[in-house]
């Protein structure tokens, strides 16, 4: 299923959305959150008149499942040069899922470059990394990973492949949608969820890491191609992890940023 088609919204009244969260974009039941995300910012985006994400914070309250879910949105400004507004994901009875983002026209946006001080990640093309398979058997790779094309680089690909994971928690690689389908500022949400883990990376006796909160900055409202991805945590105190994402297109243009803090449950919990 296309992107497009499976983060699509309709209106069911004023403020009010109607979703569904497509089958095996999960991981293990649970529906990926920056899917989740893209919905919302699209049911949010229509809400102003279709005006771009420029910054977009989701809380995660409970996971979602694939079917049916609500989206409930609140213009809390709409100016001339930016809108914010507030969603809420709901499931049930259980909201899910609560954003808050800035939005904008894409042509009122600056994107002349002052300052660009980190390069694009050096890593291999997507030829020479390692492409992600969901499992013929098993739950892991999930089967999200059939609906997306992820390739991650050899050189941080270790723990990924059975092999003694490598000491830093960096995962590195390149995302694509399937039939060169265009990277709207929706999927470049998307994608800063879309990689697996970088504990997964390192060698550390973590299992699982759900989602409490993702932030992501869309630089440039649009990509065509494969984006250059590229994750590191500094920090895992407390029960938690983050995670630094930065995306550059084809022509090492920035055109997303995100921040994620996980909860961190050992491999046994």
């Amino acid at each position: 299923m296309k992107f497009r088609d499976a983060s699509g919204v309709k209106a069911v009244g004023e403020g009010w959305w109607s979703a569904s969260l497509a089958e095996d974009w999960d991981i293990v039941g649970n529906t990926n959150g920056g899917y989740m995300q893209a919905i919302s910012a699209r049911a949010s985006s229509l809400s102003v008149g279709g005006r771009d994400p420029v910054s977009v914070t989701g809380h995660f309250t409970r996971p979602g499942r694939t079917g049916p879910v609500t989206i409930e949105t609140e213009v809390v400004r709409h100016g001339r040069r930016f809108s914010v507004v507030r969603s809420r994901m709901i499931q049930g009875e259980s909201i899910i899922l609560e954003t808050l983002g800035t939005y904008s026209e894409a042509s009122t946006r600056d994107h002349e470059i002052l300052l660009s001080d980190i390069p694009p990640a050096d890593i291999p093309g997507p030829e020479s990394c390692v492409p992600i398979v969901p499992a013929i058997e098993g739950s892991f790779p999930p089967p999200i990973f059939g609906e997306i094309d992820v390739r991650i680089d050899p050189a941080t690909a270790a723990g990924f492949s059975g092999e003694t994971a490598q000491a830093a928690p960096l995962v590195a690689g390149w995302f694509h949608l399937k039939d060169d389908e265009e990277l709207d500022p929706f999927a470049l949400i998307f994608s800063s969820d879309a990689f697996p883990p970088t504990a997964f990376a390192a060698n550390f006796p973590i299992g699982w890491t759900p989602t409490l909160e993702l932030t992501v900055h869309v630089r440039a409202p649009r990509a065509t191609g494969w984006i250059r991805c590229q994750f590191k945590s500094h920090f895992i105190t407390g029960g938690f992890i983050e995670e630094d994402g930065l995306f550059w297109d084809e022509a090492g243009r920035l055109v997303a940023q995100s921040r994620q803090l996980a909860l961190v449950s050992t491999s046994g919990g």
